[in-house]
């Protein structure tokens, strides 16, 4: 019954004019392409080209960002090799998100002790997971593990009417209970605002938080504006490459 709905909910869309051959399509291997609304996918296609294409997100290699002022970020997309500086606490890693293997400075000495360093680069880790998410979410709409269903039209806090995109996951990343709702801009199509759950199974977002102000860096589209909070020092190039692991 389900793959006859979608198969409709497909069909619906290419008769309203949905043209994916005008799309970016940026998929993992285990993202959930059965289970996911296929309007939903064909937006969070747009997505991608809105904030640059796929080609252009290949292509970006290094990116840096602050996070909210508690963590700088410098991360290199084709090794994984990515060095947090902590802002608000005495801890700094460098380490390699693929092998989970690094080092870990605390109050500016290196850590030699294995429990403290394994402790903190799984903590490095997750520091990464979360803060990317919050910068380079429209390149990760079609991640490994993510179901995508599409709610409709509904307005934002701004009392913009966007489509809602529902994303859920399954046994992947740090906290795979959450759920976002991904409103994105009918013109645009841009993400311009997320509704954060704890659980999938809750019916009140913890918190709604707006996507503003895009910029383009390099060859792509970001953005750092989150109403009251900034993701800030977005940079992309070259210039980032010595702050990473040798």
């Amino acid at each position: 019954m389900k793959s006859s709905l979608y198969f409709f909910l497909f069909c619906v869309c290419l008769f309203a004019g949905c043209n994916t051959a005008k799309t970016s399509i940026l998929r993992s291997p285990g993202f959930n392409l059965a289970g996911s609304n296929p309007i939903a996918i064909d937006i969070a296609n747009q997505v991608v080209t809105a904030s640059g294409g796929k080609s252009a997100w290949d292509k970006t290699r290094y990116i840096g960002w602050n996070f909210f002022g508690s963590r700088e970020h410098v991360w290199d997309k084709h090794t994984g090799d990515v060095s947090i500086k902590g802002l608000k606490s005495p801890i700094d890693v460098k380490m390699n998100l693929h092998t989970k293997t690094g080092k870990v400075w605390i109050d500016g000495k290196e850590t030699m002790q294995q429990d403290s360093l394994d402790k903190y680069l799984q903590k490095g880790y997750e520091w990464w997971v979360n803060d990317s998410y919050w910068l380079v979410l429209p390149f990760k709409l079609q991640d490994s593990g993510v179901s995508l269903d599409y709610l409709g039209d509904s307005k934002t806090e701004d009392s913009v009417i966007a489509d809602v995109l529902e994303l859920k996951f399954d046994k992947v990343g740090v906290t795979p209970q959450n759920k976002y709702h991904i409103y994105v801009d009918k013109n645009s199509r841009h993400i311009i605002q997320w509704d954060f759950y704890t659980n999938a199974a809750d019916e009140e977002a913890r918190f709604k938080i707006p996507w503003k102000n895009y910029q383009q860096y390099g060859d792509i589209f970001l953005s750092g504006d989150r109403g009251r909070m900034q993701v800030s020092d977005i940079a992309v190039g070259e210039q980032l490459k010595s702050s990473l692991i040798k």
